[in-house]
């Protein structure tokens, strides 16, 4: 298996998406010391087709061999390293309610390169504690707090009605990249990255499959 790694590619978003889902599939083979995989049997166990698994690793100039597949070591390898899961990323969380609290408390996080390492919050009564070992600071600390801290990402679980402002604060503090958790589009100059997880959005569409299926 070869890959190209000149250059580190913008891919298309589905394509994204689904890389991370290869990844955990051939992570489980890799544990279980399986040498190699073939797209039609990752495309048995995802249900994506096998000619669109090898074109979105072609995008990352990953080829398996003819008849063999894919080899599972060097594509776990290989995928990691592109994603950025291998190496680490620190992060904040902003607005530490059952949400952000949760976030705070998922050290899963960090077999995906993310480091949690500070919150921050408005209340009196959590800023000064810790949530799964990691200390809440007041907001108005976070512009002097990244100034001494390397940390470019910003996690936003606040009240829909602050997204907006507690973005704003975020990017003039330093960040430039927010991960949003809350129901509302954040608006950024292009230069910052925005990644939207919509909870709601998602609880949607469940709502509206399981209705579909009730009226056929």
């Amino acid at each position: 298996m070869t890959r190209n790694n000149e250059n580190r590619a913008i891919l298309p978003e589905p394509t994204i998406r689904r890389l991370p889902w290869y990844l955990s599939y051939v992570r489980m083979l890799d544990n279980l010391h399986i040498e190699y995989v073939s797209s039609t049997q990752i495309s048995k166990e995802l249900n994506v087709q096998s000619s669109q698994i090898a074109k979105d690793l072609s995008f990352l100039n990953i080829r398996g061999k003819t008849r063999i597949g894919y080899e599972v070591r060097s594509l776990v390898t290989e995928l990691e390293d592109f994603l950025g899961f291998n190496r680490h990323h620190n992060a904040v969380v902003i607005g530490t309610g059952s949400l952000g609290t949760a976030l705070m408390q998922d050290h899963g996080l960090e077999n995906y390169g993310l480091n949690i390492v500070a919150g921050f919050d408005v209340r009196d009564e959590v800023i000064g504690q810790c949530v799964g070992g990691v200390p809440v600071y007041d907001i108005n600390q976070l512009a002097s707090w990244r100034r001494t801290h390397d940390v470019s990402i910003a996690i936003l679980t606040v009240p829909v009605e602050r997204a907006q402002q507690t973005a704003e604060l975020a990017i003039a503090s330093g960040m430039t990249a927010l991960w949003n958790f809350t129901p509302i589009r954040i608006k950024a100059s292009d230069d910052v990255v925005i990644a939207n997880t919509s909870i709601y959005a998602h609880l949607a569409i469940i709502y509206n499959r399981m209705h579909g299926n009730d009226q056929k």
